[in-house]
């Protein structure tokens, strides 16, 4: 697809929270309860889990956002009423589901950030790969006041992007962060002016579509789980990587086009 198009099956498939739409190998996904700050309950969670697990071979990236003043306030607090312990396990994890399509899907995704990023919404923001965040946006984990504990993923994924300490202050203390200090502690990857988070978040989108298929699979697969091994089986394991990537066509062909001077060349600007 070469403009803007609903996705088909795709967008037939999803709630009402959520709207598709496909601008040549980006795929847009909009949370999209407005009226609720876009809180995840579980019919959005769901969609979630749906859409990107069913991405079409034409999608090469995707760009995450909210519609309205914020991106997600974090879950809707309203289902947790009823839940019992054996029902909140399986609310977690059909939560971790979901959020673990997006970390480890076929391809990366890039959030665009602006009002509330807060606890299930923080989550949400950091299982994605890239997140610009316009000034307007503010992290918080407001759990430990709200007697409850995260459980969307966000024990396991907040730590190695802004430490244990800084975590456990959030949920103590109720911190905040703005989007300047999250740039200064590993949440905000781009800081943007108010209303230009979509157009940087969609440029960067394209740009990472058109990468090398098995260079966007390497850094988003294989680049976390290196990070975690010891360093003899991180060496293997990117040694391995990198000559699965180099020996791609793909590849082959840019190294010849970076050779013979037709290839871009690194810039700072």
């Amino acid at each position: 697809m070469n403009s803007t198009n609903s996705v088909g099956a795709w967008h037939e498939a999803l709630p009402a929270s959520l709207h598709a739409e496909q601008q040549g190998p980006v795929a847009i996904l909009r949370l999209r309860r407005p009226h609720k700050r876009n809180a995840l309950d579980d019919e959005t969670v769901f969609g979630i889990e749906a859409f990107f697990g069913s991405l079409p071979a034409s999608v090469a990236s995707v760009l995450l956002c909210g519609e309205g003043e914020h991106f997600s306030a974090g879950l809707d607090l309203s289902e947790l009423e009823e839940r019992d312990i054996q029902q909140g396990i399986a609310h977690s994890r059909s939560w971790h589901r979901a959020f673990e399509k997006i970390q480890f899907g076929r391809v990366p995704v890039v959030a665009a950030l602006h009002g509330a990023v807060v606890g299930g919404g923080l989550e949400l923001a950091a299982s994605t790969h890239v997140r610009v965040a316009e000034r307007s946006t503010y992290y918080a984990l407001p759990e430990g006041s709200r007697g409850i504990y995260v459980g969307g993923g966000g024990s396991v994924r907040l730590p190695r992007l802004i430490g244990v300490a800084r975590m456990m202050d959030m949920m103590l203390t109720g911190r905040t962060y703005s989007a300047e200090e999250g740039q200064a502690i590993g949440l905000t990857t781009y800081l943007v002016d108010a209303g230009k988070g979509f157009a940087k978040g969609l440029e960067l989108a394209n740009r990472i579509a058109q990468n090398a298929p098995l260079t966007n699979f390497a850094v988003t697969q294989a680049l976390p789980r290196i990070a975690e091994m010891d360093p003899g089986s991180g060496y293997a394991m990117e040694a391995l990587m990198a000559s699965i990537a180099q020996a791609d066509p793909a590849a082959k062909s840019r190294l010849k086009d970076f050779l013979q001077k037709r290839g871009p060349k690194v810039t700072h600007s």
